[in-house]
């Protein structure tokens, strides 16, 4: 009798105090441990520890396969610039490849938004999964003085990308968008010239002194290797868009995906077109945007312009080793 009581007493000391509680508060459960710091390296360098507290759990590859999220990483690859040389038009091109994955909308982090800290420019970024790659793209970026130290404190190892364009034709595209928003805006003639009857060229206007390249690499140069930057011609983009995605997936390891196949020439707006865009099985061009007609400028003034820009493009292809054939 003793034994089946000490029985009855044992079996029932969970589950009676379990009951007896029942109502209660239950009481504290000991603190989880802290999650891991994330390793150094997440986008190609080491990190701050600021960078890491605000950094989400890194998701493992098979956790992410099944709930879809990835993680959000800082990108590992930049459109630097340049402003109308057809930064649009590769990062469209480039979201096609299923191991690419990028933010639709310019961030304008590291000229515009700086203050706001690498967790906010972090949680802009899209979620990817193991072996992707994160980008963003602000053409802005190539001309702002700040930009190559803020970008090489984030990481030195972020690979940049340059769309580069006769700077003469970009000058005249930059000043037709801004004709379309602002239709009273003075003549392309009298916004190039400080002077006209001397000739001499006004480097103050933006639309000028953005093709001046070699001036601008001269201050990336101070923080990235030139073996980092990769420099995409904005008119092989348009004759030849195969060949340049190819380029630039070799420059970002990624296997050549994006191919020929994917592109058609679409006659009335001038430019390549994806057959396929990313998530669509329906043919993609470039909005309305993107192809303006551009208003005719007096012949002397484009002339004058050539013969500016032609000592500025030589040291641009010696400082590049490319001849971009704008002369």
């Amino acid at each position: 009798m003793l034994f089946l009581w000490l029985y009855m007493f044992y079996s029932c000391a969970g589950s009676c105090a379990g009951l007896a509680t029942r109502g209660s508060p239950a009481p504290p459960r000991a603190a989880p441990p802290l999650p891991q710091l994330l390793p150094p390296g997440e986008a190609g360098e080491e990190s701050s520890l600021e960078e890491q507290r605000a950094a989400p759990d890194a998701a493992s590859p098979i956790s992410s396969f099944f709930n879809g999220s990835g993680s959000k990483r800082l990108p590992q690859a930049i459109i630097i610039g340049v402003k109308k040389g057809g930064t649009r038009a590769l990062l469209e091109f480039l979201r096609v490849h299923p191991d690419v994955r990028a933010v639709g909308a310019e961030p304008h982090f590291f000229d515009r938004n700086y203050e706001r800290g690498l967790a906010w420019y972090r949680d802009l970024m899209p979620r990817t999964l193991e072996g992707q790659i994160t980008m963003e793209k602000t053409p802005s970026y190539f001309v702002t003085k700040e930009a190559p130290a803020r970008i090489s404190s984030m990481s030195r190892g972020t690979k940049l990308i340059v769309v580069v364009r006769d700077p003469v034709t970009r000058a005249i595209s930059d000043y037709t968008q801004t004709l379309s928003k602002k239709p009273d805006i003075p003549t392309f003639e009298s916004l190039t010239f400080k002077n006209r009857t001397t000739g001499l060229i006004d480097t103050s206007w933006s639309a000028i002194q953005i093709g001046i390249y070699a001036k601008h690499l001269e201050n990336w140069l101070l923080y990235f290797p030139i073996g980092q930057i990769l420099f995409v011609s904005g008119e092989r983009l348009i004759s030849d868009p195969a060949g340049e995605l190819g380029r630039v997936q070799d420059f970002l390891g990624l296997k050549r995906i994006i191919t020929d196949k994917h592109f058609y020439f679409n006659k009335t707006k001038g430019f390549p077109c994806l057959k396929k865009a990313e998530g669509s099985s329906k043919p993609h061009c470039l909005g309305k945007t993107k192809g303006r007609t551009h208003p005719d400028i007096d012949q002397e003034v484009v002339q004058r312009l050539r013969d500016f820009y032609r000592p500025f493009n030589m040291k641009f292809y010696q400082m590049t080793g490319q001849d971009f054939g704008w002369d």
